[in-house]
């Protein structure tokens, strides 16, 4: 017979790193979170990480936060501390022209699914920003806004803001009439007139409104290397941080 588990609490107000703490007391020693980046973007891919972070002091990511409450710099010391010291993390890049196929929710869901199935350590216990996500195989819990709440959500979050932030400044050497490397393919005054100019290139998501009445006999216009109309696959980044030799 296996035990029941006592019901736990943990205060919103308690610190980063108390709900894993108190999963890991509950009998749940490797938690995973997931989060994604680009979800209110109008241009670019949707990207979805997972994180496990190890227990103990060296979990405790220096300046670790809410990815949207750092300046880029400190997004990119913790992605660099996150790396190093995650006992492992996945990245899932999701193509624009996927989440026009499939639309975003979906996508977004997929995405967390796939970013935490693709860890190689198996999780324990799974927890997601925001959004719940079934078939996952183990327990799991919808956080709101689990990046301010959960260290290894918090963690996911730099992971796939700092990944998309790249792939939109190299898209800007490819697509420059769009000054991606500055707002990042979301909607902007600047990115708005660059759109009335050039109308959308093949990064930008036809689904939303504000790209599909710019679209008749203009897409592609601006584009080096347009790749509209062509099937991809998602990309899977992952990598695996060994404790021996850290």
């Amino acid at each position: 017979m296996i035990a029941a588990r006592r019901r736990a609490v943990v205060r919103r107000d308690a610190g980063l790193w108390a709900m894993e703490g108190t999963l890991r007391r509950q009998g749940f020693p490797v938690v995973a979170g997931a989060d994604e980046a680009g979800r209110g973007a109008c241009a670019g891919p949707l990207v979805t990480a997972a994180c496990v972070l190890p227990d103990g002091p060296r979990g405790q990511v220096p300046e670790l936060a809410d990815s949207k409450l750092l300046t880029p710099l400190a997004r990119e010391r913790v992605y660099a501390e996150v790396v190093r010291r995650a006992v492992a993390y996945s990245v899932i890049v999701v193509p624009a022209q996927d989440i026009d196929r499939r639309g975003l929710h979906v996508c977004n869901v997929q995405g967390l699914r796939r970013a935490l199935a693709t860890l190689s350590t198996t999780p324990a216990y799974a927890l997601t920003d925001g959004f719940p996500v079934a078939g996952l195989g183990v327990p799991g819990l919808a956080v709101w806004k689990g990046d301010r709440v959960a260290a290894c959500i918090a963690a996911a979050s730099v992971l796939a803001k700092v990944t998309r932030d790249r792939i939109m400044t190299g898209l800007h050497d490819t697509y420059p009439a769009y000054d991606f490397a500055t707002h990042k393919g979301y909607v902007t005054d600047g990115h708005s007139a660059a759109l009335d100019a050039h109308g959308p290139c093949a990064e930008h998501r036809f689904s939303y409104i504000n790209i599909a009445r710019r679209a008749p006999g203009t897409r592609g216009l601006v584009a080096v290397g347009d790749n509209a109309g062509v099937e991809t696959d998602w990309v899977s980044l992952s990598a695996v941080q060994e404790e021996a030799g850290r």
